[in-house]
């Protein structure tokens, strides 16, 4: 914290008046665009949606963008001229961050300027804005977000498992042992994920009479496409440490699984870490194409609950809420992602030092 705070200090010391002017008016600009517009209609409410066409064309909305239009324009033009003539590096960067902020609030206030000017404003709002609609739909769409999760995280783990073994059978130097698990990795991960479902279910599973729902075969196949990729992850991670380490372990006495279980594997995953959990969120929004399985009403995900709202509405609202609940479930992954790698990075860095 008070490293934060010496160089929060020694950041503003650097600076001059121009430079915190036009970063300040940026903020500022696009600050009154977005938090000005949602502060309307949240004040004048979202429903009906009648209220967030009124709100979009009154003249206090009118008054947030031409104000923030005039704030961007301003800070572009201040960060482009003064840009040069900042007497540091500090200044500089904080004049340019000001006209790209200004710059931003430009586009987002004409965008909603054009918008509204529109003849099929109406139309568009009453299409995609009629939350009303969502009313009946909330709880299945946490049901929905539920099977989403369990899908990923049950086909995920079934992927990390067939992973790693189809790592280090394709590390072999035996090609009889090398070219399945090739075929394998090559197989699924040269296909779409969607003609496996297809195939899978409808042609082996229904094909062959076999006693398992379709919710079940989601979750092996997923689990079985996602191999493929986490086997790769695996590969590529256990090639990156160093072959020294597989020598001094063979040196001591180890057996080549005894080397790669106590010395190489515990290294490798550490480093696949972020890429497993990128690979996660991908298997998250792959679970849409079970879609097509057409689960019972209790096992439906995001997008099935999705098309069937937009199918009993004729509205395209509930599919607005279905990418919103996608988000709901994929940004604090994304997040996890971020501080993973961050903590990963200073952890090497240490190492190295």
């Amino acid at each position: 914290m008070e490293a934060i705070r010496v160089r929060t200090r020694d950041w503003f010391a650097d600076q001059v008046p121009v430079s915190l002017a036009t970063l300040a008016l940026g903020a500022a600009a696009l600050g009154t665009v977005l938090l000005g517009t949602l502060a309307l209609l949240l004040a004048r409410g979202l429903i009906p949606h009648e209220r967030i066409l009124r709100t979009l064309t009154s003249e206090a909305q009118s008054g947030v963008l031409y104000a923030s239009l005039a704030g961007g324009l301003l800070a572009l033009v201040a960060g482009a001229v003064g840009y040069r003539r900042m007497p540091t590096r500090p200044a500089r960067e904080a004049a340019v961050s000001g006209a790209a902020l200004g710059a931003q609030a430009v586009v987002v206030a004409a965008f909603l300027l054009w918008f509204r000017s529109g003849e099929t404003v109406d139309v568009f709002i009453r299409q995609f804005f009629r939350f009303e609609v969502l009313g009946e739909f909330a709880r299945q769409f946490v049901t929905g977000a539920k099977n989403t999760v369990i899908l990923a995280m049950a086909g995920e783990a079934i992927g990390i498992g067939i992973g790693l073994a189809v790592a280090l059978l394709a590390l072999s130097r035996r090609m009889a042992v090398r070219a399945p698990a090739r075929t394998y990795i090559n197989f699924f991960r040269g296909t779409p994920l969607l003609w496996q479902l297809s195939f899978f279910y409808f042609g082996i599973v229904l094909g062959l009479g076999l006693d398992v729902t379709a919710y079940q075969a989601a979750i092996v196949i997923l689990g079985i496409n996602a191999g493929a990729y986490t086997a790769e992850v695996f590969r590529a991670g256990i090639l990156s440490i160093e072959r020294g380490q597989m020598k001094a372990a063979r040196s001591l006495g180890m057996s080549y699984f005894q080397a790669m279980r106590y010395a190489i594997l515990p290294q490798a995953f550490r480093r696949v870490i972020p890429p497993l959990t990128n690979e996660f969120i991908t298997l998250i929004k792959d679970t849409s194409l079970v879609v097509l399985l057409g689960l019972t009403f209790g096992e439906r995900e995001i997008l099935s609950v999705a098309r069937d709202a937009y199918q009993e509405t004729f509205n395209a609202t509930p599919w607005l809420a279905g990418a919103a609940a996608y988000l709901v479930v994929t940004l604090p992954m994304i997040r996890i992602v971020t501080m993973l790698e961050r903590r990963l990075r200073s952890g090497l860095a240490v190492i190295v030092g």
